[in-house]
């Protein structure tokens, strides 16, 4: 169960129905996750949803190193929604299976050129919150100043989806099991 009540379209004031109409009425089709608490204020919705659209629909990253760099963050920040939601785009956007059971299983994954980069900056940035100057180096030798710095964009904003899920204990949809727990459901009792 959520830890905060979940506006639905009928108990929405006008302004968080402008907003839930333009979420599902954009690319994403549907308002699922952290924007459903985010939705509390529709101020704060809105520009979340333009900044997530931004960044995972109208970056210079590929598809392939977006989902990656998402699913590691997903992973680091312990976000089961998160890793839901975005094992289906990993796997459609061409992340193999062993690279995502490596990720899941926190091992390392086999990866090389662009891959490991994209790996290797999310994996600093979500542990040390900030990367090595040879981390920056081969990210941006990689994906270019613009890429590199959509990057941090991106772990950054997936950060924040990750904690507003696991905060808020947003729920998976119903049968559907966790791939791991909540950190709350471990140490934080």
């Amino acid at each position: 169960m959520p830890r905060i009540t979940l506006p639905s379209p009928d108990t929405m004031n006008a302004d968080q129905r402008a907003v839930y109409d333009k979420v599902v009425n954009g690319p994403r089709g549907k308002i699922e996750g952290p924007l459903r608490a985010a939705l509390v204020n529709a101020e704060l919705a809105d520009c979340w949803q333009a900044m997530g659209a931004l960044l995972r629909y109208r970056t210079t990253l590929s598809p392939r190193h977006s989902e990656l760099a998402i699913m590691v963050t997903g992973r680091y920040c312990r976000s089961p929604f998160e890793w839901f939601a975005h094992r289906p785009a990993a796997e459609k956007a061409g992340l193999e299976t062993a690279i995502i059971e490596d990720l899941l299983a926190q091992r390392t994954p086999d990866l090389a050129g662009a891959d490991l980069a994209v790996y290797r900056y999310a994996m600093e940035l979500n542990q040390y919150r900030s990367v090595s100057d040879k981390t920056h180096a081969a990210a941006v030798e990689a994906l270019d100043e613009r890429g590199t710095v959509e990057l941090t964009a991106l772990v950054g904003y997936y950060t924040l989806v990750a904690m507003t899920l696991n905060s808020q204990e947003i729920p998976l949809p119903e049968g559907v099991a966790p791939a791991f727990p909540l950190p709350q459901h471990e140490e934080l009792k």
